[in-house]
């Protein structure tokens, strides 16, 4: 499909749009884990992420091919069942401000990644707007409460997560470029969800929780609305940017989320500090300078 230069509106609409469902992301896992182990976290998001587009996937069954099923399984795995995991126990140990900047390192892995196993060729400008983006990055990480930043074994989960989507990313914009987004999303999350199910029931204390926990309900229900809005829809989301645009502009908006994290925040009554202006304003100039350029990536032909 023919792409022009320029991302048009619609896709920055449906980019911001993303940010602010993962960007509040982070504050539901915070409350899901009130309650319930980072396992079972993961495993509830998952289950009701992937049970919840089922309705609107019964024809669209019928459109993957015997060679679609172990892409498919490969997005389940890579872009939502091994990250849900990650991040429920990276965060046991980091700030959720800490988590939503760390997974700015997405367009960066989602790069190295094309350019390496996909042979993706990009504009040098894309390389200065996301450096400068990560620069930004850099400015809110020291402009934290604490003034400290700790790189330790749960931060370095986030970056596996990141690398994960790099993968995923790649891997739904070169080799299934014939399903729609619907499908990619609704039928890839359907393949994890029943494991996810099956250890949730019988892995875990998840019932006896529910009658023990007295805030077993509250932490289910953020958890329930982090599968279905923050990861079934906004996969959607998320998969029809990617195949309106491309992989580079799609990652972009892990830049937009630790903004919208910072405003949270705010609205919470934490403060708001100049660094955090002057991170926001680079994030967003990498951002732009990322995606404004002359010519849109080519990929080289394979072996």
């Amino acid at each position: 499909m023919q792409q022009s230069d320029t991302p048009p509106l619609k896709a920055w609409l449906l980019l911001l749009l993303l940010a602010m469902i993962w960007g509040s992301s982070f504050i539901l896992i915070k409350k899901g884990l009130i309650a319930f182990r980072p396992d079972q976290l993961a495993a509830i998001r998952i289950a009701s992420a992937g049970f919840v587009l089922l309705p609107f996937l019964m024809r669209r069954f019928r459109t993957v091919q015997r060679y679609h099923w172990p892409k498919l399984i490969s997005v389940g795995l890579v872009g939502s069942f091994i990250p849900a995991f990650l991040f429920a126990f990276a965060q046991t140990q980091l700030p959720s401000g800490v988590t939503g900047v760390l997974n700015t390192f997405t367009p960066l892995a989602t790069l190295i990644i094309g350019v390496l196993v996909f042979h993706q060729i990009v504009a040098v400008q894309q390389w200065v707007g996301v450096l400068i983006g990560l620069a930004g990055t850099v400015i809110l990480i020291t402009a934290n409460a604490s003034g400290e930043f700790q790189f330790n074994a749960y931060a370095l989960l986030i970056i596996v997560a990141t690398i994960c989507y790099g993968i995923n990313l790649n891997l739904i914009k070169h080799h299934i470029p014939d399903l729609g987004a619907l499908t990619i999303t609704g039928v890839s999350l359907f393949l994890v969800a029943p494991p996810a199910l099956i250890y949730l029931l019988f892995a875990t204390p998840f019932v006896e929780q529910l009658g023990s926990q007295p805030d077993a309900y509250f932490s289910l229900t953020a958890i329930l609305i982090l599968g279905v809005v923050g990861t079934a829809m906004a996969l959607v989301i998320f998969n029809t940017v990617v195949k309106m645009t491309d992989t580079t502009f799609t990652s972009s908006v892990t830049y937009l989320i630790p903004i919208v994290a910072l405003i949270l925040g705010v609205v919470d009554g934490e403060p708001f500090l100049v660094e955090h202006a002057i991170g926001m304003a680079a994030i967003l100039t990498g951002v732009f300078i990322a995606n404004r350029r002359a010519r849109k990536p080519r990929v080289a032909p394979t072996a």
